[in-house]
C-alpha cells in the first residue's frame, strides 16, 4: 500500500493545481481531486508557491485550516464513495449531498464524521471505526 508523506501531499495539490490551471492532461487521481481545489479559491495562493507549501507548518492553535488537510479529506471521501467503502458510504454522503443541496456541504459535513473517528483512533491506539464513521454521516444525513 502506498502511504505517502506530508511532503508527497503537498507536491501532488501543488502540482495538480499547475496542471490543472493550464489545462494539462490530468492523471486519474488528479481529475479527483482537481474539483475541489477549483470549489477552494482560497487555497490557490498556497498551492501556486510550491517552495513555500512544502515549508509552511499548520498548527490547530493557529486557528489556520490547512489547506492540503482539506482537500486531502475531500479526495478521501470521493474516493470512499466511489468505491462505497466503507459500505454504505456512497449512500449516505448522496442523502446528505441532497439534504443540504450541494456535494460539497455533504463532504464537509462528512470531513467531521472523518476527522472525529481518526482522533478516537489515534487517541484510543485503535484501528478506525469505519462502522462509526459511516453511522456519524447516516445520522447526519437524516437529521
Amino acid at each position: 500500500m502506498y502511504q505517502p508523506s506530508q511532503l508527497d501531499v503537498r507536491r501532488f495539490f501543488c502540482a495538480t493545481y499547475r496542471a490543472g490551471m493550464a489545462g494539462a492532461v490530468l492523471d486519474p487521481m488528479q481529475r479527483l481531486a482537481w474539483p475541489w481545489i477549483e470549489a477552494h479559491p482560497e487555497y490557490h495562493a498556497e498551492l501556486t508557491d510550491e517552495a513555500s507549501a512544502l515549508a509552511l507548518d499548520y498548527r490547530v492553535e493557529d486557528g489556520h485550516t490547512n489547506p492540503f488537510l482539506h482537500l486531502a479529506m475531500h479526495l478521501s471521501i470521493s474516493e470512499q464513495c466511489s468505491i462505497d467503502q466503507p459500505s454504505g458510504i456512497r449512500q449516505a454522503v448522496q442523502l446528505l449531498a441532497a439534504q443540504r443541496n450541494s456535494e460539497h456541504e455533504a463532504h464537509h459535513v462528512a470531513m467531521e464524521a472523518l476527522g472525529q473517528m481518526i482522533w478516537e483512533s489515534q487517541r484510543r491506539g485503535r484501528p478506525p471505526d469505519g462502522l462509526a464513521y459511516l453511522e456519524a454521516v447516516r445520522r447526519a444525513a437524516t437529521r
